[in-house]
């Protein structure tokens, strides 16, 4: 089933560490902020700080706008996120501390439970088109910063369009889908159960 989040859908939450606010975009049936399965948001960071503690669950962050973050994971890791779409992937238990480069920026957050989800999340600067095999039970995201995107559900005959600030979400019963996404500026975010 292909469905387009709007922005009016989305919701804003205070973080758990209580240092600021989330957009929440899409999160799992019965998730909150303290049990989920799987869960996207946005986030302005501006001020430097220590990123709330979320154990058991996998992060992916994404730079969306903004000069860059440096996040220090106080385990001998740091990431550096210095353009459009850089990703860091670490764990929700890390003691991250996050430092600014040269004033506030966006995130885009998918945190994913670490027994129930493995997420494959990347980032396309290019215009180009994306093709995924989405299996029964997994779930398919996108979202776009600057341009329309183009989705096409082969198998169901699908295509529709998404226009930048909206979250499209793609699950299929069959045994197997193949998705085409096109734009540029566009996360493509693939959570596939354990």
């Amino acid at each position: 089933m292909l469905k387009i989040i709007k922005p009016d859908e989305f919701t804003l939450v205070p973080w758990k560490n209580g240092l600021g606010h989330t957009t929440e975009l899409a999160i799992n049936d019965n998730g909150s902020l303290d049990d989920f399965d799987w869960r996207l948001s946005i986030a302005s960071v501006v001020n430097d700080g220590d990123f709330s503690n979320f154990s058991g669950y996998q992060r992916n962050l994404v730079l969306i706008e903004g000069n860059g973050l440096i996040l220090d994971h106080r385990n001998g890791d740091v990431d550096k996120l210095t353009h459009l779409l850089d990703i860091a992937r670490f764990d929700g238990a890390s003691k991250t501390h996050g430092a600014l480069i040269d004033g506030g920026i966006k995130d885009f957050n998918i945190m994913t439970n670490q027994s129930t989800f493995a997420p494959d999340v990347n980032g396309y600067v290019e215009q180009q088109t994306v093709t995924v095999e989405l299996l029964a039970g997994n779930l398919l995201f996108a979202y776009s910063l600057t341009g329309e995107m183009t989705v096409e559900a082969l198998q169901d005959e699908k295509t529709c369009t998404v226009v930048v600030g909206h979250l499209m979400k793609l699950t299929t019963m069959s045994e197997q889908q193949t998705v085409k996404v096109t734009g540029e500026n566009m996360i493509v975010i693939q959570l596939k159960l354990k």
